[in-house]
């Protein structure tokens, strides 16, 4: 039965939701109904549809007491709105339903696991707080938490764990063992980050397998929102590291994301590292979660916003924040690579083709341009001499632009959007060190009105940021320092205005 606080929610997505124009929202990427989103959480696929959910403060276009926003697709592309499906409720989430995710169980249900997050008072009048995993059952639409929450607590935790920072719940069904298993982040005595491993038979009952990886320091402090799965015959583990240092062109300070390829001794609950890299390059990138087809992809969204630049949102904005498109993972020479799903071609249309394009002083070229687009571009060196660099601008009128340049003898990408229209002083480059190919670089650049995402040399990396420029700012330049020569194919997409 749905609680007086959750049906309160419903209502007023139905009378604000409505109200805000789909031409002040991005296409095709997943936005809250009103108010604010952050993390994916829940991504799953549940009788025939993908399922998402997504933390949700629909009250406000500022982070508050979590809420769980709902979406549903078949496609990836194209999304049906659905109502509220976790409110903070009860005593043990009364500050919040925090991230989680979702499955489908044996006999139908929906399950959610999620981190409730209790707040108390003191009697010196400071405030405490812990956190706990907790499920609720449902049936696609609507969800009745578990009367035995929470199912894990500190009294799960292995020494030293903390109860204020032990979050972010991925489950996941073992049906060689016919059990359920769940990573979770946890802050350690160390004050750095770890992911826990839990196992249970019913996913009531759950027991402590092992410390599956810890940052000890050398990653940043809390690993938040860890995903675990095999892919191409490697593990991989994803989490998302607050308070991370720099570290050359990989890894950037404050809130980052990492992969963590290697080998799981299933039998014994080992992992064994390989590579360690950042998830993404961009601006706008946070904690992604992964869901399994039936068809056998592995597919991650992410949060697109940067926590740091969160509070820097456009005047008078009714929604903030977004979900990036839905990408296909996998694993090549031991690293991970990212493209679009394969759905988003079912939406191109309006094709333009350019072959051997010299590119010296700027040029733009006919039908090549727009905010709402997939376009592919080779860069190559022109008779063998080794360009400058060259520089694409996109979003661009006689005011505004984002570019995007590289430099071929440093083999480095830079991402630029200092002139895109933001009225704060927020972080707008970005450098990107990029595999060497003699002066060569192909990139993908798919854009939603609001957003630039960058998949570069096949999805060897991706770069993913926001902009607010006018619509209006449609323009498309290219421009070397010295000679390129350039391929352009570029699509328009097509979808009704539904989110």
């Amino acid at each position: 039965m749905n609680s007086k606080l959750l049906l309160q929610a419903r209502n007023y997505e139905n009378i604000y939701g409505d109200k805000i124009p789909a031409s002040e929202r991005p296409l095709f990427h997943v936005t809250p109904q009103t108010g604010w989103l952050n993390d994916p959480n829940g991504f799953s696929f549940y009788k025939g549809e993908y399922h998402l959910f997504y933390q949700y403060h629909l009250y406000n276009t500022s982070w508050g007491p979590m809420y769980w926003g709902h979406v549903k697709t078949k496609d990836f592309i194209r999304w049906e709105r659905l109502p509220a499906a976790l409110a903070p409720d009860a005593e043990y989430d009364n500050a919040g339903c925090f991230s989680g995710s979702a499955v489908e169980l044996p006999d139908g249900r929906h399950l959610l696991m999620y981190t409730g997050v209790q707040e108390w008072k003191r009697e010196d009048g400071f405030t405490e707080s812990r956190q706990v995993q907790c499920i609720a059952y449902g049936d696609g639409t609507d969800y009745e938490k578990y009367e035995g929450n929470p199912v894990l607590t500190e009294r799960d935790l292995p020494e030293g764990g903390s109860a204020e920072d032990f979050r972010d719940p991925k489950i996941w069904r073992d049906d060689e063992e016919d059990c359920f298993y769940a990573v979770v982040g946890n802050r350690t005595e160390d004050s750095s980050g770890a992911i826990l491993l839990f196992r249970s038979k019913d996913t009531m009952n759950w027991e402590f397998v092992t410390v599956l990886d810890r940052s000890e320091n050398q990653y940043g402090k809390m690993w938040e929102c860890p995903d675990f799965f095999t892919l191409d015959h490697a593990a991989v583990l994803l989490t998302s590291p607050q308070e991370m240092l720099a570290r050359g062109m990989e890894f950037h300070n404050g809130n980052g994301t990492l992969y963590i390829t290697g080998y799981y001794d299933k039998k014994n609950h080992c992992f064994m590292r390989s590579e360690v890299r950042a998830i993404d390059y961009g601006l706008d990138f946070y904690a992604p979660q992964t869901v399994l087809t039936p068809d056998g992809r592995r597919i991650m969204i992410g949060w697109m916003q940067s926590w740091e630049s969160s509070h820097s949102q456009p005047h008078g904005a009714r929604w903030f924040g977004m979900m990036t498109i839905p990408r296909e993972l996998h694993i090549v020479d031991g690293m991970l690579r990212q493209n679009p799903v394969q759905e988003l071609d079912n939406y191109h249309i309006n094709p333009v083709f350019y072959r051997n394009v010299d590119i010296r002083e700027r040029i733009q070229l006919p039908k090549v341009s727009g905010r709402v687009l997939d376009m592919s571009l080779y860069i190559r060196p022109a008779g063998g001499q080794l360009y400058e660099h060259v520089t694409i601008k996109v979003a661009k009128d006689t005011q505004y632009y984002t570019a995007i340049s590289y430099d071929p003898n440093k083999s480095v990408l830079t991402f630029d959007r200092s002139n895109s229209g933001f009225r704060h002083d927020i972080l707008a480059t970005r450098k990107v060190l990029v595999r060497y190919q003699k002066g060569e670089i192909r990139l993908r650049i798919v854009m939603d009105r609001f957003s630039i995402e960058i998949f570069v040399n096949d999805g060897e990396q991706a770069i993913t940021s926001t902009i607010y420029t006018p619509q209006e700012a449609q323009s498309i330049s290219f421009e070397a320092e010295g000679m390129a020569i350039l391929d352009v194919e570029k699509y328009d997409l097509q979808l009704s205005d539904t989110l």
